[in-house]
């Protein structure tokens, strides 16, 4: 057994010990069921969305991708380590928000198959009948004429960006791009995008520029690389368009859905320049603080386009002088091949509960996660309450990630009122107990054993226990902080933010227990400030990787 296969048995084994306790018990216990749980994952020999394609190709088409601007990054992993560090303004944000918009709003559809997947479900087959009855067959009415209905024709960037200060929320990452090559940004390299078909306006540039206008972070997601593979024709949509050279075999629109000539190399050389020339625009002309990407660049052999991007962004953001990063998936930027040794890039996980921390992770990370049942919008999607955000929110936080929160605008450019009023109903908590949450990290528990309502933050030495649920009007007790077992130090006060006063409190070996106020201070959730322990030191690291 070489020594990799000992290291993560042990761990296993050591999880498997733990049990439910290990959930509330020091970093090292999260960093082992980190890798124990598969979250190292993401080098596995399928295509995982990106193109089937080799690393001699990546490497050539890196080497005519757009010149990297001098400065400290070079393309090569030690240099990117040496000089990368996680920006300042990420690790104090602790929230942000996504968004899935494009041209998969336009059927808004909310079948069996996703929202945002529409176009690949469709050229499968599997939502072919629905799309026939309501536009027509595929002779007709392909993806491609979803463009012009597209018309964003409702969207107004100041209201958005007002909206998401209010929500409280402290960066904004829309979709540049998805799946479906169409991009929302004034593009010379894709005639496929929004300034030229569909609203004519350079979507990513006015929301860009409201979105700074409030003083927020603004990121850009792009997954373009997934373009390449996403259109999978089924024989029989084949059979039925190829010989007509309609739709996706129409050569006018072979450059859209990227299904002739796939597996020519000189194709894929192309579209992998291509990809360098689109980043390349939304580095130049937007300046974002960060660059967030979907699975499609987790595979090892596009580490040569990888490491270019990393040299090109960074470098141009050190002649800004502003801190930026990039964000993607599983082991996408970790050579090695687990997520606990990323290199240039902040860790995200897809969905609470899917791949992301089962406990505390030390270092930086975020995870995103859909406000309603889909991720693009989709007529009757559910949307998520207020109270159920705040409670993923401070969950996130207390295990020391951000959370990236996915909203789902419609396609004539509206958010619509359910999720705004959400966003509202966020920004209304953090307004009162947004101390416990910005610029804190994790305690050396997340939580107390049983008490799975209760949260636990850390901000320099003040300790903060956020209460989610109904009000304890009958008082709390914190089983952590109990005579015996709470860190070093004299509680000095216990106070509750939002309240007036320092509230009662008694300590044995049950716990610290607190009468709180008659009235609660606002709606959802509750935070109780106590002060005078010594708490644990700050758990960020330059890197972003756990300690």
């Amino acid at each position: 057994m070489n020594q990799k296969c000992r290291r993560i048995l042990s761990l296993a084994v050591a999880l498997a010990f733990a049990g439910g306790v290990a959930r509330a018990q020091p970093v090292p216990d999260a960093k082992a069921r980190e890798i124990a749980s598969g979250g190292n994952s993401g080098n596995n020999p399928g295509d995982d969305m990106s193109p089937k394609s080799t690393a001699a190709i990546a490497t050539a088409a890196a080497a005519e991708a757009p010149k990297i601007p001098d400065g400290p990054f070079k393309p090569t992993w030690d240099s990117v380590k040496q000089n990368y560090k996680v920006p300042q303004w990420f690790k104090d944000a602790k929230f942000g928000i996504f968004m899935h918009w494009g041209l998969y709003t336009v059927p808004a559809y909310n079948g069996g198959g996703a929202s945002e997947w529409y176009e690949t479900h469709l050229y499968a087959g599997g939502t072919l009948a629905w799309h026939t009855q309501k536009f027509g067959g595929l002779e007709t009415f392909g993806y491609k004429d979803f463009i012009p209905l597209f018309t964003a024709a409702k969207f107004d960037p100041d209201a958005w960006a007002t909206l998401f200060k209010k929500s409280g929320a402290k960066y904004i990452i829309p979709t540049g791009q998805h799946h479906d090559n169409f991009s929302l940004w004034a593009s010379k390299v894709n005639p496929f995008n929004a300034k030229d078909m569909g609203p004519k306006r350079d979507l990513i540039g006015d929301l860009g520029a409201a979105v700074k206008k409030q003083g927020l972070k603004f990121g850009i997601s792009n997954h373009g690389i997934e373009a390449y593979e996403f259109v999978k024709p089924s024989k029989a949509i084949t059979a039925q368009l190829m010989d007509k050279k309609l739709d996706v075999w129409d050569p006018k629109w072979a450059a859209f859905y990227n299904v002739v000539d796939r597996a020519n190399p000189d194709t894929q050389k192309a579209f992998f320049i291509n990809w360098a020339q689109r980043n390349v625009e939304l580095i130049e002309q937007y300046h974002p603080d960060m660059l967030w990407y979907d699975n499609g660049v987790d595979m090892r052999y596009l580490d040569p386009l990888k490491l270019w991007l990393a040299a090109y962004y960074y470098n141009r953001a050190a002649e800004w002088k502003q801190e930026v990063s990039i964000s993607t998936k599983k082991a996408a930027y970790a050579p090695e091949g687990d997520n606990i040794h990323t290199i240039g890039s902040i860790l995200d996980f897809e969905k609470i509960g899917g791949r992301s921390p089962a406990g505390i992770r030390t270092g930086s990370w975020q995870v995103d996660e859909p406000i309603g049942s889909n991720w693009g919008y989709a007529d009757g999607m559910r949307v998520t309450s207020s109270a159920a955000v705040v409670g993923k929110l401070v969950d996130t936080v207390s295990q020391n990630g951000n959370l990236l929160l996915n909203i789902s605008p419609k396609s004539d450019g509206t958010i619509p009122q359910d999720q705004q009023d959400t966003l509202l109903g966020v920004g209304e908590w953090l307004n009162v107990n947004g101390e416990a949450i910005y610029g804190t990290h994790a305690w050396i528990k997340f939580a107390d054993a049983g008490r799975a309502h209760i949260r636990y933050t850390v901000k320099g030495d003040d300790l903060y226990a956020i209460f989610v649920g109904a009000y304890p009007a009958g008082g709390i007790t914190l089983a952590s902080l109990a005579t015996g077992q709470a860190p070093e130090g004299k509680i000095a006060s216990v106070t509750m933010l939002g309240a007036t006063g320092e509230l009662k409190f008694s300590q044995d070996a049950t716990g610290l227990h607190v009468t709180v106020p008659g009235t609660a201070p606002c709606k959802i959730g509750y935070t109780v400030k106590i002060t005078g322990l010594k708490m644990n030191a700050n758990t960020a690291t330059a890197d972003g990787n756990p300690k």
